[in-house]
């Protein structure tokens, strides 16, 4: 038996995916910049998806951008920003303390270049404001780049509101919606964002393929060069494969969002309840704004990767975070951003559920957490000392 609850790293393909990208590969597998017909076939079946994906995020074909992921249109989405802000003497940046590495990182090398960037104090619940927003904007402020949800605990933030203040306030807004598309409603013109990134393999689509939505009139920096493509702000041979598989699984994820969310939500709520009756436990994040899928625990006295390992054994793949920083031995940020204290954070569990997970999966997942937890914390030292009275609960 094996049991996934990882969808927040990847998700498995879909037929409608797979089916979607077999005849780019065999059929029509012309480079969309030859001008022979074979070239051209693939020219016209890119021009498609790219009305597709444009007309699920409510925006014009012209201001679609393909890249490798959400990675890459982050990137290109914020050092865009920030150029554009140099050349009018704006260098100031705001942000959030639990974004993903890929804006933290990227706001990192901008500040070695001497911009200032302003990271937001998540509250406890993980949300950020439009008024802690408009607390810290200043006439140099050149964007706010907020996360739509979080890839760890899977809060949703009020992101019509941020954008809202940033259209009047004459700042570019951007927001990592890798996490939310396909899985919330998006209208990139009804919210005023600016900058929006998002990633295939996210909403059961193919690995290493993205979008960068660009609002017209955003002049774009390029992070790749070498070449025309994508009205040539992004270099290179575009994956069409790939291109329209992530098309047709956003299209299918759009127009099943409102049930599968309904039906994810009630799975969700229901491992909330079981993890709950573990003593010492906490769930991470505002339990109402949050993904349908999305369950995040910190389990006191235990050690997050044992807990995995036992999991696995037990058929259950889940993660302690990101995917992109399970190498790294330190606390995740995103916990500590909410106030987790470091012994705390290390023992966290994030299970994200998706289309195929069922009641009967998470009515075993709680019983088998609950065995692991119990397991770890009877050859765990830290809590004989927290069971002896010698340390102090942190979860109470």
């Amino acid at each position: 038996m094996r049991i996934y609850v990882d969808n927040a790293a990847t998700t498995k393909m879909s037929p409608t995916a797979i089916n979607a990208m077999l005849p780019y590969m065999s059929e029509t597998y012309g480079n969309p910049s030859s001008l022979h017909s074979v070239g051209q076939a693939a020219n016209e079946a890119l021009a498609d998806a790219r009305s597709r994906v444009a007309g699920v995020l409510g925006c014009d074909a012209r201001e679609i951008i393909f890249t490798s992921g959400g990675s890459e249109a982050d990137n290109q989405a914020i050092l865009s920003a920030a150029r554009l802000g140099e050349r009018r003497g704006k260098r100031h940046i705001i942000s959030t303390a639990f974004e993903h590495h890929a804006v933290l990182h990227t706001l990192q090398k901008l500040e070695k270049e001497g911009f200032s960037v302003t990271l937001l104090d998540v509250h406890e619940n993980g949300l950020v404001t439009a008024e802690q927003v408009a607390d810290v904007i200043r006439e140099d402020t050149c964007l706010v780049t907020i996360m739509y949800a979080n890839n760890e605990i899977g809060t949703i933030q009020p992101i019509a509101e941020i954008g809202a203040l940033c259209r009047q306030r004459g700042v570019l807004f951007h927001t990592d919606a890798v996490q939310a598309v396909g899985h919330l409603p998006i209208n990139v013109r009804e919210q005023n964002i600016d900058l929006l990134s998002f990633s295939g393999h996210k909403f059961r689509g193919p690995k290493g393929v993205g979008v960068l939505y660009a609002r017209r009139g955003v002049a774009l920096t390029n992070v790749i060069e070498g070449g025309a493509q994508e009205w040539g702000k992004r270099a290179g041979t575009e994956n069409i494969p790939a291109i329209m598989g992530m098309a047709a699984a956003l299209e299918e994820a759009s127009a099943h969002r409102s049930e599968s969310g309904k039906r994810l939500s009630v799975l969700r709520d229901r491992l909330i309840e079981g993890l709950s009756q573990i003593p010492h436990s906490a769930v991470n994040g505002d339990t109402r704004s949050r993904l349908p899928g999305n369950v995040n625990f910190c389990f006191e006295g235990i050690e997050g990767e044992s807990l995995l390992l036992l999991l696995d054994d037990k058929g259950i793949c889940a993660s302690s975070g990101s995917a992109c920083t399970s190498g790294s031995l330190d606390p995740s940020h995103v916990l500590l951003a909410i106030g987790r204290p470091h012994e705390v954070a290390h023992g966290s569990l994030r299970l994200s559920l998706g289309e195929e997970n069922t009641a009967e999966e998470v009515e075993y997942i709680i019983a088998a957490v609950t065995e692991v937890v119990a397991y770890l914390r009877s050859i765990s030292p830290v809590w004989r000392e927290l069971e002896s009275g010698r340390k102090e609960f942190m979860l109470k």
